[in-house]
């Protein structure tokens, strides 16, 4: 495979063509220095397969930007006192022929976190508001600030050839303190750093020139920006190309490409509904235009696609960032072509960047290792016993899964004709393919590991206890709510699933009631099919538990079929006609519609796990039939479950 031929960047030798790109992920310590437990997280890729890590941004300085809090997003790379950690680093990644590289940011500006701004005052290109807080109006960098901030980079840039780093990456994308230099959206300066793109690129240049004067020129320097930033306003492809060329002429080794700020939220990082590399046409345009190596990125976690783009010349290297939380061992696995064995990202966000922001420390809705590498390695049992899993849902299967790792003797029961539990309706959607490869990953590990799996099998505390298992999981399930509204009992209603299931076919003209995530999907799905959807929610809006990125690309979706969505109304009644609603003033109407969906959330089928108490050794209940959730809960609960059996 070209994917796995060796590459080069500058005069750097890299194994393959497989980068990890650079994530946040918040293992540092107070000083913002690295942990064992970041180390544990980039050997884990590594060891993987990985040809090129580009670690999480380091921030450069502490004068004009800093507050104590800066360690749950960014490292901190401005004294020698980091140099011990950063040596341990790159030499635990080099053990496995791996290369690193150090991302370096000099500045947020108006994206600046909260915590930032308290602290420090907000900066930026110009006198502009900021994205987080139009109220707090950052003052322009002086000249002698951004001096500063061009040798903090270079000092940096210093300590990370010091530490045995192979390589550098500046952060020049999302809207940070470079890209609002490069862009007039956000630079409005009459000094030789404003105005024309020479100018408002000088900044960019002269960080690449002072690294390149302390480091020496065959030290390689990347840069990541955005080839256009999808905003009114901002960059355009035409503006990221000149740029492209511009930086390879200020002695950039490679590029890589990308697009959005964080103005953009639905396309930095991309959501479960964007598609599989979805970047790769800029990463082929900058290509043309330049003569240094090019980085794709978007999507690209798809052994094929990414040998794909490799092959047909249209990136140098493949840059992945969410496909490698979810299995550090890609890599390897793809380069031996098992790419059944490829834990899928699902791209919800839900542990990478929602998480990240509530505890600050980087998680994966299907792999709860991350971050824990040593930690939580799954070791063979004191014993082998005999496990029972009660349900094929991702609960189930994952904890099935890691009992067999385990050493255990695994059966499971499925009441119904086919492993997946709810990810089967959520999965229908030609938008949610990397649910169905999840449920086709867990389906084969599972079969692999030996487990024996019985399709058809409905539990009941009798057959339980007449299979004498050491151990019992419940994994029983959730199943949706209904209404006790009248009219619930009439023909053209339907539950949500049964229409994504093809149980029930929907009319021209649709009314769904409940705007979480399920009715949103099922009302988008029918929408791109034809009808007219109509979604109705009591609160004040939809989807309210989703990671933002995906919402807003939700939302933008379901604007473009042209779905209506009523917020703050209440159904008072089904009818012959459709529905008879009442908005928050009380004022009623009738909504008219062919088929009326019932999406109003799940309840969990918890009653079996309370009845086997005392009656087999071991009983855990895990997942929805514990309390409906999302599928970061249903892995967390069956990997922990299994791993204490």
């Amino acid at each position: 495979m070209k994917l796995f031929e060796s590459g080069k960047i500058g005069k750097l030798s890299v194994k393959n063509r497989v980068v990890m790109a650079s994530m946040a992920h918040g293992l540092l310590d107070r000083d913002a220095n690295i942990t064992q437990r970041a180390i544990d997280y980039y050997v884990a890729r590594a060891k993987g397969g990985v040809g090129l890590i580009i670690t999480a941004a380091t921030l450069v300085s502490r004068d004009i930007e800093y507050s104590s809090d800066i360690p749950g997003l960014w490292g901190m790379l401005d004294s020698d006192m980091y140099l011990p950690r950063y040596r341990q680093l790159a030499d635990a990644v080099h053990e496995y022929g791996a290369k690193i590289s150090v991302q370096l940011l000099p500045g947020c500006g108006y994206f600046a976190p909260p915590f930032i701004i308290k602290a420090t005052g907000a900066v930026g290109a110009s006198a502009l508001p900021c994205a987080g807080d139009p109220s707090i109006i950052a003052r322009e960098l002086t000249i002698e600030e951004i001096k500063k901030l061009t040798q903090a980079m270079a000092s940096a840039a210093g300590l990370v050839k010091e530490a045995g780093m192979d390589a550098i990456e500046i952060n020049g994308h999302a809207g940070y303190i470079l890209d609002e230099f490069m862009t007039p959206l956000w630079n409005k300066r009459t000094d030789k750093y404003g105005g024309s793109l020479d100018n408002r690129v000088r900044f960019s240049v002269e960080v690449v020139q002072a690294m390149k004067q302390r480091v020496g020129a065959d030290f390689p320097i990347t840069y990541k920006y955005g080839l256009t930033h999808g905003l009114e306003g901002g960059r355009e492809i035409d503006e990221g190309l000149k740029i492209a060329r511009m930086l390879e002429a200020a002695g950039v080794d490679a590029l890589c490409v990308e697009a959005g700020c964080h103005l953009q939220p639905e396309l930095s990082p991309p959501p479960t509904t964007m598609p599989p590399g979805l970047w790769v046409d800029l990463a082929e345009m900058t290509k043309e235009v330049v003569n240094i190596p090019v980085l794709a990125v978007g999507k690209l976690g798809y052994p094929d696609l990414a040998e794909r783009v490799v092959k047909e010349g249209k990136a140098d290297f493949i840059a992945l960032g969410r496909a490698l939380l979810a299995d550090p061992e890609w890599a390897n696995k793809a380069k031996e072509g098992r790419v059944e064995d490829i834990c899928p990202c699902v791209g919800d966000l839900e542990g990478c960047m929602s998480g990240l922001g509530r505890a600050k420390l980087i998680s994966c809705s299907v792999n709860p290792s991350i971050g824990r590498e040593k930690e939580l390695a799954i070791t063979k049992a004191e014993k082998a016993k005999s496990v029972l899993v009660v349900g094929g849902g991702p609960a189930g299967m994952e904890a099935a899964r890691v009992a067999a790792l385990r050493g255990h003797r695994v059966t499971l029961w499925e009441k119904d004709k086919a492993l997946g539990g709810n990810l089967i309706p959520a999965s229908v959607s030609d938008l949610k393919q990397d649910y169905r490869s999840l449920i086709n990953y867990l389906s084969a590990q599972i079969k692999k590991l030996g487990v024996t799996v019985k399709l058809g099998k409905e539990a009941t505390p009798e057959l339980i206890q007449q299979a004498k298992p050491d151990a019992v999981i419940i994994a029983a399930g959730s199943t949706p709510i209904m209404s006790d509204i009248p009219g619930v009992e009439k023909a053209k209603v339907a539950i949500a699933v049964d229409l994504l299931l093809g149980k029930k076919e929907a009319g021209g003209s649709v009314v769904v009631i409940g705007g979480g995530l399920v009715g949103c999907e099922t009302a988008l799905y029918l929408a791109q099919k034809g009808k007219k959807v109509t979604v109705i929610e009591i609160l004040d809006s939809v989807m309210r538990d989703m990671s933002m990125q995906n919402r807003v690309h939700m939302l933008m979706l379901l604007a473009d079929a042209k779905t209506e969505i009523l917020t703050d109304t209440k159904v008072l009644e089904v009818t012959d006609e459709g529905v008879t609603i009442a908005d928050k003033n009380g004022k009623r109407s009738t909504l008219g519609a062919d088929t009326v969906v019932f999406a109003l959330g799940l309840k969990p089928n918890g009653s079996l796990a309370g009845s086997l108490k005392g009656k087999v050794p071991e009983v855990y209940a895990i997942g929805d039939c514990v309390e409906p959730r999302i599928v970061i809960n249903a892995f967390e609960e069956g990997f922990h479950t299994a791993r204490q059996i």
